[in-house]
């Protein structure tokens, strides 16, 4: 069994120190030389995996030295109860390539490594382009295949499959962990996968994105689900949430499946539920020809973007003038979902524009679809559920989405505190 270090193996050697102070002069002459002598900057036996060598050695050695307590060549560690006993060869994969080091060895082999521990043969940077290729959807060969090609590093399916096998028990973890006690807006949808259960059938994958009353996404979970996208299910998924600690719910926003606001009603009575303007409009779409969508769109944008509940419907009946003998069924599909449209046009313009124009889920869903698109189905819904949540994983890396996220909901968390009457009190941090 190989290891990893997920944390900085020498705090006390790093204190303090800062990327501006590194010499640059330094940096250029050493580029300036390797260019001079021919060698290359990257690939094998290229500058950089020469640094590499060199600073994980030098440290190795470093940490020899506080273990035994004095430096190389130094007459105390002649007669003393350990000493240096010269060193091993040992392969480690890196991002830039197999690297061949030199490990410091002592007598009594009490030495612990930590910048390369024992038996690690991999840097934890390799782990996190492995984690990062398979959530972009290719398979343990292709990214085998890909490691091989670029970085001229050869690991096996096996490894691969192992390296994000360790996820399984963050990904319990993080399924069932406490969640806030109040959210003012919960995004609920299900995207289909494809499963080899006996042959390959689709599968639904349950997903509920909540906005934090401080404005924070958070994915609260992902559930495997039976058969169809059905209301029942849904029931398990959100007494599965109020378990969990979510003990009210301003708004759920939800596509118009049967069924699905009284399975909202009976976990949280005082919720308001709302159907997804985007899923209303992608359905009245499927009705259509795509030559007409344009101007389907336009027509029906004065029906959700109404100030009260009679100018939307004097505007759907404007609508109803000029599509229904085309098409009579987009009608009936608003004429059906009216009752959970409706809400939408009593809020504030701050929460009107947050809930139409931000499409939470469904951009966490685009990401699922295009990697689960690029892998094609997977074994079982263990295997499901692993890849999505890498994809989770591996999202806004720099943490710059985050930040522009929650500046987009500031104004309407305000307009929230005074429409909900401060049911939202409960779940500030």
């Amino acid at each position: 069994m190989t290891e990893t270090t997920t944390q900085d193996p020498q705090p006390q050697a790093w204190a303090g120190v800062e990327l501006d102070t590194v010499d640059e002069q330094l940096a250029a002459r050493l580029v300036e030389q390797a260019r001079s002598q021919g060698i290359s900057l990257v690939g094998p036996d290229g500058l950089l995996q020469r640094m590499t060598k060199l600073v994980l050695e030098s440290a190795l050695e470093g940490e020899l030295t506080d273990h035994l307590g004095y430096p190389h060549s130094d007459p105390a560690g002649r007669n003393g109860a350990n000493s240096r006993n010269g060193t091993r060869p040992k392969t480690v994969l890196t991002e830039i390539g197999p690297v061949e080091l030199e490990v410091p060895r002592d007598r009594d082999a009490s030495f612990q490594p930590k910048i390369v521990r024992k038996r690690q043969r991999r840097l934890v940077g390799m782990d996190d382009l492995v984690v990062s290729l398979v959530a972009k959807g290719l398979t343990t060969g292709e990214v085998a295949a890909h490691l091989a090609e670029i970085y001229g590093t050869q690991v096996s399916r096996q490894t691969i499959s192992t390296i994000t096998d360790r996820v399984l028990e963050g990904l319990a973890a993080w399924q069932s962990r406490p969640l806030d006690a109040v959210y003012p807006v919960i995004f609920i949808d299900a995207i289909n996968v494809k499963l080899r259960d006996g042959q390959v059938c689709n599968r639904p994958i349950y997903v509920a994105l909540g906005v934090t009353a401080d404005g924070e996404r958070d994915i609260l979970g992902l559930w495997a689900g039976d058969g169809g996208e059905g209301a029942k299910y849904w029931l398990h998924v959100l007494t599965e949430i109020k378990n969990r600690g979510v003990g009210d719910v301003c708004i759920v926003v939800c596509d118009g499946l049967a069924g699905l606001p009284e399975a909202i009603s009976a976990v949280w009575p005082a919720a308001v539920t709302q159907t997804c303007i985007v899923h209303l409009l992608r359905n009245s779409f499927r009705y259509a020809s795509r030559k007409d969508w344009a101007a389907i769109a336009a027509d029906l944008k004065p029906v959700y973007t109404a100030p009260t509940e009679a100018a939307a419907l004097e505007a759907l009946a404007s609508f109803a003038a000029a599509w229904e003998a085309r098409y009579p069924a987009i009608i009936r599909l608003w004429e059906h979902a009216w009752a959970e449209f409706v809400p939408f046009l009593a809020f504030d313009p701050q929460i009107r524009t947050i809930i139409a124009t931000t499409n939470a889920i469904e951009s966490l869903n685009a990401r699922f679809r295009r990697s689960v698109k690029a892998r094609g189905h997977f074994p079982n819904e263990q295997a499901a559920l692993k890849h999505l949540y890498l994809t989770i994983v591996s999202l806004d890396p720099t943490g710059r989405g985050r930040r522009r996220w929650t500046n987009r909901w500031k104004a309407a968390l305000n307009a929230f505190d005074i429409a909900f009457d401060g049911r939202l009190s409960a779940g500030r941090k």
